[in-house]
């Protein structure tokens, strides 16, 4: 009987040694795109900690979480390439919106958190809307590990603003840089990259960027250069000057000897779509000649910004607070109306761009008077107050203290569809990531918000068959992962980081529209990030296992 015994307890032992659990996350039988463009195969993938430790036959291996893919899609996570989550995630860290798109890497660009001075952080601190923070922070190393301890859902990274170290340095008034406020600018950008920034970024319409001209922003970009860093900007024009400002990019990165990113490539206004096969052409050459120059776009017909882009950037020279102060100049005001009814070729006017008040649709205010006009264009508002839209524009940005925040019908579909399959795109939401709750529901989102990723995996992927599977997979993830440096991200493959989504291809699809915005995407499943689960059903787990992803130039001296 004891030897009996002796046998059925080793017989036990044997059987729980088999069956030891030893990673802790298994997804099993799913379609495994590697993210590298190629077509997928059926595998199994094990996670250990934040690692992805195995991709093949996982038969016999056990694991404490285990994840039936069920023949679905299998792919590294997403990185939003321009994404505007920076206030959005103080407020909410579970990045919602983009999550269940399966995006798992937030990249900040055209302006960026930090430096500031005690200037800026009052103005920040002043100018908050629905969403009110303490400004805890100075510089943007400090802003980004606030965010990571507060806790998030998806991993950020961040530019450093060309503008924000100007303002920095010079303020907000339309002036070159001496050569002493020069040197102070650059070692503003060389503290940001050797705390983490991924480069340089602006956005070339807005003041104060727009004051900016191109040696300014070479000599930034070299300093970039020096840390492996990337420049990356809302081009001066994707209007009237489209063409002359993709020669400024490619100058930039000629003379600072630096990758480059276009945001959210588009050709806005009528009168501009057919210059986009030139732009192409351009961009092509430029890479031919051995250029690191890529770009990103969103896959919808307006832009998002301010009404304030209405109006010329000279006029708001000395920051938005002299605009208003303008705006109750009955002269300027004047000056102004007709401004925004003219073609012009020296500011990007969207205004005119998009083809007048019908195409302006109205999106976001600070005060509750005015969030009664949410979802209504400039034109039926005007109409309402009994004034011309030009005086409506001015009055509301009078009374809100704010840009306000709009959509402009600038673009065409045919370019969207021509600029979706170009290999060196890649995609961005130029929006921030919402929860369908609280305070996000006081104002309209742009659909960007909800559905740009799942927009090209369903829309221009599967249905409109523009590109494939495994080449939509590739440029939501390991493009942007090469082009930012971004290390062990974009792949999947043993020993890179566990960011990992899984999806239903049939099934995946954007629902957000610019009447009823707040409405997740369909056909996401599961989602890890660092190899935790954020996504688990289609669920948010409410996990926050976002990190802070350093640029290349992180501890550098």
């Amino acid at each position: 009987m004891q030897a009996k015994s002796l046998i059925i307890s080793f017989s036990i032992l044997l059987l729980c040694a088999c069956h030891t659990k030893k990673y802790d996350t298994i997804i099993r039988n799913g379609l495994v795109f590697d993210g590298n463009g190629g077509d997928p195969v059926k595998a199994d993938i094990a996670i250990q900690h934040d690692t992805i430790a195995f991709i093949g036959d996982l038969k016999n291996e056990f694991a404490s979480n285990e994840i039936d893919a069920n023949g679905n899609a299998v792919a590294p996570g997403f990185i939003n390439m321009m994404g505007h989550s920076e206030i959005a995630l103080i407020q909410d860290g579970r990045c919602q919106s983009d999550i269940k798109q399966g995006v798992t890497t937030e990249i900040f660009g055209e302006f960026s958190m930090g430096p500031l001075n005690a200037d800026m952080k009052k103005q920040m601190q002043d100018g908050q809307g629905d969403i009110k923070f303490k400004v805890a922070w100075n510089t943007l190393g400090e802003y980004m590990n606030y965010l990571e301890k507060k806790g998030i859902s998806c991993n950020i990274a961040s530019f450093v603003g060309t503008g924000v170290v100007r303002q920095y340095v010079i303020g907000e008034d339309n002036k070159a840089p001496t050569a002493a406020q020069l040197d102070s600018m650059k070692l503003l950008v060389r503290e940001a990259m050797q705390q983490g920034a991924l480069g340089v970024t602006n956005a070339l319409i807005y003041p104060v960027d727009f004051f900016a001209k191109t040696d300014e922003l070479i000599a930034l970009s070299k300093e970039a250069a020096k840390y492996g860093g990337t420049y990356s900007s809302h081009i001066r024009s994707e209007g009237n000057k489209f063409l002359e400002a993709v020669d400024e990019i490619i100058t930039i990165s000629k003379e600072a000897k630096i990758p480059v990113e276009i945001f959210h490539l588009k050709a806005a206004g009528k009168n501009n779509w057919s210059k986009m096969d030139s732009v192409i052409k351009r961009v092509e050459r430029a890479r031919d000649e051995g250029l690191d120059i890529t770009a990103d776009m969103y896959t919808y017909l307006a832009g998002a910004t301010g009404l304030t882009s209405s109006f010329p950037p000279t006029l708001q020279d000395g920051g938005f607070g002299k605009l208003w102060e303008r705006l109750h100049n009955a002269s300027i005001r004047k000056q102004m109306a007709k401004a925004m009814n003219t073609n012009a070729s020296d500011w990007e006017n969207l205004y005119f761009g998009a083809g007048g008040a019908d195409k302006v649709l109205l999106l976001d205010f600070k005060q509750d008077s005015l969030k009664k006009y949410i979802g209504k264009t400039l034109a039926e508002v005007a109409k309402l107050r009994y004034k011309t839209p030009e005086e409506t524009a001015m009055d509301l940005i009078v009374q809100d203290s704010t840009r306000v925040g709009v959509a402009y019908f600038l673009m065409n579909e045919d370019n969207v569809k021509k600029q979706v399959s170009l290999p060196w795109v890649s995609f961005g939401s130029d929006e921030a990531s919402y929860t369908t709750e609280g305070v996000f529901l006081k104002s309209n989102a742009h659909p960007r918000a909800y559905g740009n990723f799942a927009r090209v995996l369903g829309h221009y992927s599967r249905d409109e068959k523009l590109l494939t599977l495994p080449a939509a997979i590739y440029k939501l993830a390991n493009l942007p992962a090469k082009k930012l440096k971004l290390q062990k991200r974009g792949e999947l493959k043993v020993g890179n980081y566990a960011d990992i989504v899984v999806f239903d291809p049939a099934k995946i699809k954007d629902n957000a529209t610019y009447e009823k915005p707040h409405q997740y995407a369909n056909g996401m499943t599961d989602v890890f990030v660092n190899g935790i689960q954020v996504l688990k059903g289609g669920k948010h787990t409410n996990a926050t296992a976002g990190v802070f992803i350093k640029g290349p130039g992180y501890g550098m001296q």
